[in-house]
């Protein structure tokens, strides 16, 4: 008995000596820009959220920090998992990801907030696949990829259909619900993973060309709700419906701007506490930023972002093993493309598409997706610095 004790906490001890080995080996600026966005992220949900959630001012903020709770759970576990692992259950995340979107399509399926990409767990909570399938993908089509044709550095012809077909599957899932934004987001994930595995100008052109005729497919056979259209058209034109859907391009924009340089102070918009953006604490939160903290305090959080796009390029560059490099490649693509779709939204530059703003806006799947993309940065970190 003494001795199972005494090897059940060598056991215990030997897993925290691993652990806070790992946390030493981790990139430092990456860790510390996303666990300031955290912070940040959590003082604009309650501040967006105070004068209206369910048990206000509280009610909402609980919700969200239990989420980055949870979060930071799985970033603990991908972090201090070996890459190998991540390559050998990348199949296994991939067939759970199109499980579960292909539950969205049944009786199982739920319709939030005008998206039908929801499953209802009960008690309040609810999760959304199209998240989870993000990183799920990236694992799949870097463990496709990998693996070069003998004397080059590009990759296989088979290898290149397959992880054309691996993409095709989920976006088809994601079309049926409809999922515009998180579609767009696997095409660029796609192509930005095909691009650095080496794949030759003539494929990319052809993919150009498969893109375009999906594009002008998807329109002419009216798989957007009308909704959706109607996002592109007041993106063009916001003053055609200023009551409908130009509502909330030009509200977020008089939130950005009445925040001139330093903003009105954490709690004290006008606009954020009128609830005249829609959504503010998930799709606009980037317009509480502006009207609070003002145009110093949007280009911190600006500036933060692009700090964890940059160390993920850094921690590509310095990877010396291909599928850890394409893990990385498209974990900074995915991130980057999403953030600035949504910054981009915000201050008018691009339609409505639903996309949060990694580690700031207000979610619960989303946040789960955004840690473990972190943690795979930080795995892969880890590997390349115990071999160096």
């Amino acid at each position: 008995m003494t001795r199972a004790v005494a090897a059940q906490r060598g056991s215990l001890a030997g897993r925290a000596l691993k652990v806070r080995s790992a946390v030493r080996q981790m990139d430092g600026a990456l860790l510390v820009s996303v666990a300031l966005l955290s912070v940040i992220g959590a003082l604009l949900v309650w501040s967006s959220t105070r004068t209206w959630a369910a048990g206000a001012p509280t009610g909402l903020i609980n919700k969200h920090l239990l989420n980055l709770g949870i979060g930071w759970v799985l970033f603990a576990v991908v972090a201090t998992a070996d890459v190998r692992k991540l390559q050998a259950y990348a199949p296994l995340a991939y067939l759970a990801a199109l499980v579960t979107l292909g539950l969205v399509l049944t009786p199982l399926g739920a319709t939030i907030n005008g998206s039908h990409s929801w499953i209802l767990l009960g008690g309040g909570f609810a999760f959304q696949p199209s998240e989870t399938a993000k990183p799920a993908l990236i694992l799949m089509l870097a463990m496709l990829l990998h693996r070069p044709v003998e004397g080059t550095d590009r990759p296989r012809g088979l290898d290149v259909v397959l992880a054309l077909v691996a993409t095709a599957i989920p976006i088809t899932l994601m079309l049926l619900q409809p999922d515009l934004g998180t579609t767009m987001v696997f095409c660029v994930i796609l192509v930005g993973v095909l691009v650095f595995s080496g794949l030759r100008k003539r494929w990319l052109a052809l993919l150009g060309l498969a893109a375009a005729g999906g594009a002008v497919a998807v329109w002419a056979m009216d798989v957007l709700k009308p909704y959706q259209v109607a996002r592109f058209t007041a993106f063009v034109n916001p003053e055609v419906d200023p009551r409908g859907v130009g509502y909330n391009s030009t509200q977020a924009l008089i939130a950005i701007g009445s925040g001139e340089l330093f903003g009105k102070g954490l709690f004290r918009g006008g606009q954020t506490m009128g609830r005249f953006v829609p959504e503010q604490h998930t799709d606009f939160i980037f317009t509480v930023a502006g009207e609070e903290f003002g145009f110093v305090g949007s280009i911190a959080v600006v500036i933060l972002l692009g700090v964890v796009l940059l160390r993920g390029l850094r921690i590509a560059r310095m990877c010396e093993d291909r599928f850890g490099m394409m893990v990385a490649v498209g974990v900074v693509i995915w991130l980057a493309f999403q953030t600035f779709i949504n910054i981009g939204m915000t201050i008018g530059i691009m339609p409505i598409t639903g996309l949060p703003l990694p580690f700031v806006s207000y979610g619960g799947t989303a946040t789960f997706a955004n840690m473990i993309a972190i943690g795979m940065l930080q795995a892969i970190h880890i590997r390349t610095r115990s071999f160096r």
